[in-house]
């Protein structure tokens, strides 16, 4: 129904991981502005990690939540410069994915959905981030439970996911939470998931 999006190529896994962090809690433009602003104001990671929250904060004050971003944006690359002698994550490509997730949910403030999405378009690694959107889809066709955490959606969805199909379906299932699976009044005449979704059959009854 969406075709197979193009490969992402050439993302830098740091400039991946503060993007991402960036993108918490608000809008793409936002967050893609947000990110912009402190790339220009800081063009190296080395002098954010130098910087002080509050100059930090008023460069990404257009994200939205800039305190908290802030600190928790100086202290990544705080524990990356302690933890690796520089500010380089280009070594996450060479590992495997396990120990790569390992290392990367191992700093404090990045959850299992910013680390996928770190190794995902910028390691090319075979993850499968959990959105908001995957999240609705998931449990509406009872792939996952109603109540579970984050780590146990990971967990039981990674095994299903086709090989080298990680990206394509990632990005195809937003797509289909933003276009057709709505939190509220669901397009369920239009679903292409119809035939396989037991909420959607009883909408349609």
């Amino acid at each position: 129904m969406y075709g197979v999006p193009a490969p992402y190529q050439n993302l830098d896994p740091l400039d991946e991981l503060i993007a991402t962090i960036l993108s918490q809690s608000t809008t793409n433009v936002n967050s893609q502005r947000a990110f912009e602003s402190l790339k220009k104001r800081f063009p190296a990671w080395e002098q954010v990690r130098r910087a002080r929250p509050a100059t930090i904060a008023e460069a990404i004050k257009s994200g939205g939540l800039a305190n908290v971003k802030s600190v928790v944006i100086k202290n990544i690359l705080q524990e990356i410069k302690a933890r690796c002698g520089t500010l380089d994550l280009s070594f996450l490509r060479s590992l495997g994915a396990a120990e790569a997730l390992k290392f990367l949910t191992s700093l404090k403030g990045v959850g299992p959905k910013t680390a996928r999405c770190v190794l995902l378009f910028a390691c090319d690694l075979p993850v499968f981030p959990m959105d908001t959107h995957i999240f609705r889809i998931a449990r509406r066709l009872e792939i996952i439970p109603q109540k579970c955490s984050d780590e146990q959606a990971h967990q039981l969805l990674a095994p299903l996911i086709p090989p080298h199909k990680h990206l394509s379906l990632h990005i195809n299932l937003i797509h289909h939470g933003r276009r057709i699976c709505h939190p509220r009044n669901p397009q369920c005449n239009r679903c292409c998931l119809l035939d396989y979704c037991p909420v959607g059959q009883q909408q349609e009854m």
